[in-house]
């Protein structure tokens, strides 16, 4: 196993571990560790999912947020008012825990939050909770969010760069633990902030050195990679909010230094692989998990020689998934598994052209699945945007050799985010 290595003093050693556990005592649930026969089978390993998708909340936010704020109680008795920033697990967390101990909350959401996390911060803060959705990113969401806590003087309690969020979310790995007497391999973490993964570690590093720790993010937010790749803690100049649970332009301060100091190996997913690995929980386990609760067993796949007879953990962060995203979460596998192509079709404009097309073009499996068309008398040629389902990746060469040779293909969309990003 990789020794733990030694780029600088253990950061972690402020991170009180035992403090948060007693706190979150007959707060939150001990989520199970599950053996899943499922992904066992298909890596040839010993794999064990550790459900924070069943927590309180629905999450694992719930324990660093309940720590913090619990934390601050017992500093500040009088404490009446705190605020937040948040993508939704956080705040849902965080609203859990104002109800619960009589708290007021600000809490801040990007404009682009699924409408299901907002409404669960609503359901579990109840009176106790004020909601401001601003910007389209989770960083400027925080941006306003501090500037009004300043403003106000009251607590900011931040979603990951905290060491008593830390502390919280640390509480995980020592469940792990003493739920699993065998020597664990491997641990698959999903990293937005990092704040997840810098709890593990605290943990781990200490408790099992020899346990390897993968952090797992988003390829289009990938900023824990970013920030170790250089040495320093940069700032992400855009982001995907695809995986909005872990759409991070810019990891903590604390987390970085825990990470980079600590952790195995940070490596990133497509979109594609994290919604595939959404659709098999649900129909082969009956699991169901948002795009963040899926980085972790996506993240096996660039692994799976190394974990061959290992045994291995994987996180599964959180199920606050809004059933209306379910389309698009169908579509980028298709995509991804090259099953799903977009074509600029030009079209004669003359009777009979689209009956050419679908006996002469398609294969007998091919399917439309998408149809744009609009006919202009004064052309020879209407141009039309077609969607095309096949059952197998290798049609689609000779599905694109039948296009031109029949004088049909216009450009090909796919490989073309711009345009491409106005069909999803």
């Amino acid at each position: 196993m990789t020794a733990v290595p030694s780029k600088v003093n253990n950061p972690a050693t402020f991170i009180d571990v035992a403090a948060a556990a007693n706190r979150l005592n007959n707060v939150i649930a001990a989520t199970p560790l599950l053996s899943n026969l499922t992904y066992s089978r298909t890596f040839n390993a010993d794999v064990l999912l550790k459900r924070e998708d069943l927590q309180t909340v629905r999450s694992y936010k719930i324990r660093g947020a309940y720590n913090k704020i619990a934390s601050l109680l017992e500093q500040q008795p009088a404490l009446k008012h705190v605020v937040c920033a948040s993508a939704g697990n956080h705040a849902q967390g965080v609203a859990f825990t104002c109800r619960s101990l009589g708290v007021k909350a600000s809490v801040y959401m990007p404009v682009t939050t699924p409408r299901q996390k907002i409404e669960q911060v609503k359901m579990f803060g109840g009176e106790q909770v004020e909601l401001v959705l601003v910007g389209d990113t989770f960083d400027e969401a925080q941006q306003q969010a501090f500037a009004f806590s300043e403003q106000q003087d009251f607590p900011f309690i931040h979603p990951f760069d905290d060491p008593e969020i830390i502390a919280g979310q640390a509480t995980i790995a020592s469940e792990i633990l003493s739920q699993c007497s065998q020597c664990i391999d491997y641990v698959f973490v999903p990293i937005g902030g990092g704040g997840l993964a810098s709890g593990i570690l605290t943990v781990f590093k200490q408790l099992s050195p020899n346990t390897q720790v993968i952090g797992v993010e988003p390829e289009g937010a990938a900023s824990m990679a970013a920030a170790m790749q250089s040495g320093h803690n940069i700032k992400l100049d855009h982001i995907d909010r695809f995986v909005d649970g872990a759409a991070v332009q810019q990891v903590g301060h604390h987390t970085f230094a825990i990470c980079q100091s600590l952790l195995d190996d940070v490596i990133h997913v497509p979109d594609g692989l994290i919604c595939q690995t959404i659709l098999n929980l649900y129909n082969k386990d009956a699991i169901v998990v948002e795009p963040a609760g899926a980085l972790a067993i996506a993240g096996m796949h660039q692994y799976q020689n190394k974990i061959k007879s290992k045994r291995v953990v994987c996180i599964l962060s959180g199920s606050n998934n809004d059933i209306t995203r379910i389309e698009e979460i169908r579509e980028r596998p298709m995509l991804f598994n090259g099953l799903k192509h977009y074509f600029l079709v030009r079209f004669p404009q003359r009777a009979g052209a689209l009956k050419e097309f679908v006996a002469d073009i398609l294969g007998p499996a091919d399917d439309i699945t998408y149809f744009q068309y609009q006919k202009k008398h004064n052309r020879e040629h209407g141009p039309a945007v077609v969607g095309i389902e096949l059952k197998q990746a290798e049609d689609f060469e000779p599905l694109l050799q039948r296009m031109k040779a029949a004088g049909f293909f216009n450009d090909y969309l796919n490989n073309q985010p711009e345009l491409f990003s106005m069909l999803l």
